[in-house]
């Protein structure tokens, strides 16, 4: 199952950037529209939004559910833990945040945004 979880990611890979290693062997120095480097990027800000957001889920709900198990043990100390759940979701939900402008970095970079 693993092996075949990082077969697919690598081939992923491979499709994603081939496009771009045509273009950089071509030696388009204008790497202009016709170049596909704004589908490529745009294929980037996509897939790193969507990673940052996969990560992001699952660490709240791990952090989440090892809250709920502190509560459940110990009653008493609620208002401790939940005071440091929600300091800690507030900084893992800051990484989605920045994974997210710097995508829209990159989609403003090829002025395809704004």
């Amino acid at each position: 199952m693993r092996k075949s979880v990082v077969v697919m990611l690598a081939l992923a890979l491979l499709i994603v950037s081939a496009p771009a290693a045509v273009v950089y062997a071509s030696g388009d120095a204008d790497m202009g529209k016709d170049s596909g480097t704004k589908a490529m990027a745009a294929i980037g800000a996509l897939i790193g939004i969507g990673i940052a957001a996969l990560g992001t889920g699952i660490g709240q709900g791990i952090g989440l559910s090892k809250a709920c198990e502190g509560v459940a043990r110990n009653p008493g100390a609620s208002g401790k833990i939940t005071t440091t759940l929600i300091v800690g979701l507030a900084m893992i939900e800051s990484l989605c945040i920045y994974a997210f402008l710097l995508s829209l970095g990159v989609l403003i970079n090829q002025k395809m945004f704004f």
